[in-house]
């Protein structure tokens, strides 16, 4: 049997992708954080299929319920939010399912950080402004960054930034970014993305802690800082894909080919 770690999404229900969905609909057994997890999802499971909800219990729980599933005979979804990829908590699971011998698969799903740039409407990578984005985090009292990936560390890139779990550290963000993109760059943080509840603000770098206080957003949000934000930038510039250039290369090539 297989225990399938699927990510969910990042809130509406309906963002599940097709795998996702259809393997949920095949396990016995649905595993899932349910404090995180949307609840219409669970109508994809079988019926008759064991659901646990994992909200409150430690790894250790989880890891039990997991190989018992297993030792029945049972595929088991594992149910994460946004996709397993980034900040799901997924690998101390896998080592302890690798050591217990039970065999286990990722089915992807649709990152938060996709679903915001979706609510803001906006290409994260814009030809003549930006090229890269860079997903990260702050420091924390619970999970210290490795040396080398502090904010300020990664903010001399001067890449666009997506910041998760970062809504909490405004003031943090504002001190470590400031040299570097200017206290007047842009940033945009979505709250919730994807869901009934979802907020969106804009505002200037220096102005994000007091904004984040006043729209009451604290945690489930991601923070976007870089000029790719600005939708008046003189800078931006059309794709390649769309070029005189490349139009004229591939007419060039039909040509030859004939």
């Amino acid at each position: 049997m297989t225990v399938y770690f699927i990510g969910a999404g990042p809130g509406a229900p309906d963002l599940i992708t097709l795998r996702g969905a259809r393997v949920l609909g095949e396990c016995e057994t649905c595993v899932y954080a349910g404090s995180l997890v949307p609840a219409e999802l669970l109508a994809l499971c079988p019926e008759g299929a064991e659901l646990v909800d994992t909200a409150r219990m430690p790894l250790s729980d989880i890891i039990d319920v997991i190989a018992a599933a297993d030792a029945r005979g049972h595929d088991v979804a594992r149910l994460h939010s946004g996709d397993l990829a980034v900040y799901s908590a997924m690998s101390e699971q896998q080592r302890e399912l690798t050591a217990r011998g039970v065999p286990h698969q990722i089915v992807p799903g649709v990152p938060a950080f996709a679903a915001a740039a979706a609510a803001l409407d906006t290409e994260l990578t814009v030809p003549g402004v930006g090229q890269s984005l860079l997903i990260t985090r702050v420091s924390t009292l619970s999970t210290d960054m490795p040396p080398g990936e502090d904010l300020a560390s990664l903010a001399r890139t001067g890449v666009t930034l997506a910041l998760h779990l970062a809504a909490h550290r405004a003031e943090q963000i504002v001190e470590a970014l400031t040299p570097h993109y200017g206290s007047d760059c842009p940033t945009a943080t979505v709250a919730f993305a994807s869901r009934e509840n979802e907020q969106i603000v804009r505002c200037p770098l220096s102005r994000l802690p007091e904004t984040l206080v006043a729209a009451d957003i604290r945690k489930t949000a991601v923070i976007f800082v870089g000029r790719v934000l600005d939708p008046s930038t003189s800078d931006a510039t059309d794709s390649y894909l769309y070029s005189h250039a490349r139009m004229t290369k591939l007419r060039a090539d039909r040509d030859s080919s004939r």
